[in-house]
């Protein structure tokens, strides 16, 4: 008889309903019988293996850029089956995001956990011990980064590090953030100690960077300067990784390992590991096949500085009827430029292109991605060129760009963020950022001719340019959200209108085309948190709005899991407001 136990961590953690409790009997085909699983240096490898599946990593927060100000979904904040809402101030412990982030991660935390429990049987066995310290220094990791996910989002929750009985799970508690954080930072170190600098046999396994990287990003959530500024700096001084020369080219799916990308997880389409096929279909503009649905949002155009280094609302450089020229080279390399090819064609949102050239067959042909002529093309005229090309139309709508969790830039502003909070402004800090802006631009951050580099040492300034900076350099890696949480921002910039073109089409085309105001009729504001201003183009009936965005101040932490509740009635109180 095996052992029984919650292989989740806790009840509802595995999913498993309270009258289904014998499904804990049954073994995972992978693990073999656990009285002797974990014994042999194959079995502890197939057990890590096991660490690396994706959806212990992306479910559900791979989709979580749609629930910010840098995207839009047609008239709505989101894609609409996804069985959730999170801004329109329902969330509930019933929603599909708040459990599939608590039950995935708890499930991870469960397989990190069987391995340390028993990887003494491999011990026993005489399994090579660098091995075995490797080995646990991937569940170390793998623990560590759930537990900083759950902490940010929830906060206080049930801290698991063995085995767990029936009646042990029925009976655990929350716990309190402040005890469990330093328990992260623990397992984070572990990792890095028994992590490689790199694998010799190319494997995308976790690393020392990636444990060092990923404890900075923790420990800036948490607002623990020091510790994030001390690991960040720590993976830097590896110095196994480096910028890309060309920033487009990081996320394209024919962009292999490279130095920039400190933890990911890999996609193949020979594997059946592909991207989702709902961001494909709908990040695919309708002329090249796709629906053109899944959009970047004009407050995340409007954030791009002029060339200048000024916001487009002080720069001379800023035309509102060509709003991608003179802008940091970064912007047209997320957000397509109108006129410019783009997955076969010459991509022309106008009301008044009602053909486009196609650049297959070099002849024009109906354009599909005006509204014009199809009702449910792009809504704001925006679409995603960050991680697309044409490539994306060979297997459509299968996909394998790697799954970016960390990689080289975003060590640099967390870096320099850190030090920015701690008062400790000195040329590092402004290294940091410049490097990663002048990469934008193509050159290093001594050219400083050649791009609007960083200068200001005050704090106050400093910060604003940091934010920002982590706004254009990281849009569509889905962190933004839990950046507008951690700065206390997202009631200001998540309470606002997703603004749209006037339909019908016809109308968009006599409000701005006729009288020469296409795109953008006039230069949006911009205030002192970075954030766009439409509403005068609303006022003066040019722009409709499209949804309302809305963040109350409890969701800056998610509800428990009703169903987890329903198991575990010790788990409440909820958090306040739920």
């Amino acid at each position: 008889m095996n052992r029984k136990h919650l292989y989740a961590g806790i009840l509802a953690g595995l999913g498993l309903m309270a009258a289904g409790c014998m499904s804990m009997d049954i073994v995972p085909k992978t693990q073999g019988n656990s009285a002797s699983w974990y014994s042999s240096e194959e079995e502890l490898q197939l057990a890590v293996n096991e660490f690396y599946i994706i959806g212990y990593w992306n479910t559900p927060l791979e989709s979580s850029e749609q629930w910010t100000d840098n995207t839009t979904y047609r008239q709505q904040n989101r894609n609409p089956g996804s069985g959730g809402t999170i801004l329109d101030a329902t969330m509930s412990g019933t929603q599909w995001e708040v459990y599939a982030l608590w039950q995935q991660s708890y499930k991870l935390i469960s397989r990190a956990n069987t391995l340390l429990e028993n990887i003494h049987r491999a011990e026993e066995n005489g399994v090579n011990p660098d091995f075995i310290k490797q080995c646990k220094a991937e569940a170390y990791f793998a623990r560590a980064c759930k537990y900083a996910d759950l902490i940010f989002f929830y906060g206080d929750v049930p801290y698991l590090d063995k085995y767990l009985t029936i009646s042990e799970a029925e009976a655990l508690g929350r716990r309190p953030k402040e005890e469990i954080i330093p328990l992260v930072y623990d397992d984070f170190d572990r990792a890095a100690e028994g992590l490689p600098v790199s694998w010799e046999s190319g494997s995308q396994h976790f690393t020392r960077g990636a444990a060092l990287a990923m404890k900075a990003r923790f420990a800036l959530y948490m607002g623990d300067w020091e510790v994030a500024a001390e690991a960040a700096k720590a993976c830097m001084d590896l110095k196994v990784y480096s910028l890309a020369s060309d920033y487009g080219s990081v996320f394209l799916q024919s962009t292999g390992m490279i130095p920039e990308k400190i933890f990911v997880i890999p996609r193949s389409i020979e594997n059946d590991v592909v991207l989702d096929t709902w961001f494909v279909s709908n990040g695919v503009p309708r002329n090249a096949g796709g629906y053109g649905s899944y959009n970047p949002s004009w407050d995340l155009l409007a954030a791009y500085l002029c060339t200048d280094g000024l916001p487009i609302d002080e720069s001379d450089l800023f035309d509102p009827q060509q709003p991608f020229k003179n802008r940091d080279p970064r912007c047209t390399a997320t957000i397509v430029e109108f006129g410019t090819a783009h997955c076969g064609f010459i991509y022309d949102p106008s009301p008044a292109a009602t053909q486009v050239l196609n650049l297959t067959t070099g002849k024009m042909q109906t354009n599909n991605d005006s509204r014009i002529n199809a009702q449910y093309a792009s809504f704001n005229g925006l679409v995603w060129k960050k991680g697309i090309d044409n490539s994306w139309l060979t297997n459509f709508p299968e996909v394998e760009n790697d799954y970016i969790i960390m990689r080289y830039a975003d060590v640099l502003l967390m870096y320099a963020e850190a030090k920015i909070e701690l008062n400790e402004i000195d040329d590092s800090v402004l290294e940091a950022i410049n490097t990663v802006r002048a990469r934008a631009y193509g050159v290093s951050a001594s050219a400083t001719s050649s791009y609007p580099a960083v200068t200001a040492r005050d704090q106050a300034t400093l910060r604003r340019t940091v934010r920002l900076e982590r706004r254009v350099e990281l849009a569509m890696e889905n962190l933004r959200l839990q950046d507008l949480m951690r700065w206390r921002l997202a009631e200001k910039a998540l309470n606002t209108y997703n603004y749209i073109y006037l339909y019908p089409a016809e109308d968009c085309k006599t409000a701005l085309v006729d009288k020469g105001l296409w795109p953008w009729p006039s230069k949006p504001q911009i205030d002192e948190d970075g954030l766009a201003d439409f509403s005068e183009w609303f006022d003066k009936g040019q722009v409709m709005l499209g949804a309302k965005r809305n963040f109350p101040e409890r969701q800056y932490l998610w509800p428990i899991p009703t169903h987890e509740i329903e198991l575990c009635p010790n788990l409440l109180p909820d958090n306040p407001g739920y």
